[in-house]
C-alpha cells in the first residue's frame, strides 16, 4: 500500500508499505511481518506501521529472531519469537 509521510522539515514523501505474509486457516486470517529485532522504538515503528493501518480485526503479528516472551503491544500486535511460533502451534492464539 501507498501512503504519504511528511519527514521532519516538511518534506512530503509517498512511500511504500507492505507485509510480509498473509495467510488464512480456516476462518481466520493473520498478517506476520518478520524482523530481526523491534527493540528500538524506530524499527518497532517500521516494522508495525503498515500493520497499523490494515482495516480489519484480524490478528496482526511480529515474529523476531529472539526468544522472547510473547507480548501484545497497545494496538493489540502480537510479538512472539521465530522459534516459539515455528514449534508453539498455540503461540499465535494468545
Amino acid at each position: 500500500m501507498e501512503v504519504n509521510t511528511t519527514e521532519p522539515g516538511g518534506k512530503k514523501v509517498r512511500r511504500q508499505l507492505e507485509v510480509d505474509f498473509g495467510v488464512n486457516r480456516g476462518t481466520q486470517r493473520y498478517y506476520i511481518q518478520s524482523a530481526l529485532t523491534v527493540a528500538a522504538p524506530e524499527k518497532r515503528k517500521q516494522e508495525t506501521e503498515s500493520l497499523k493501518r490494515i482495516p480489519d480485526s484480524f490478528k496482526k503479528i511480529v515474529v523476531v529472531r529472539e526468544d522472547i516472551v510473547p507480548w501484545h503491544d497497545e494496538d493489540g500486535i502480537l510479538y512472539v519469537g521465530v522459534e516459539q511460533f515455528l514449534l508453539d502451534e498455540t503461540a499465535i492464539d494468545q
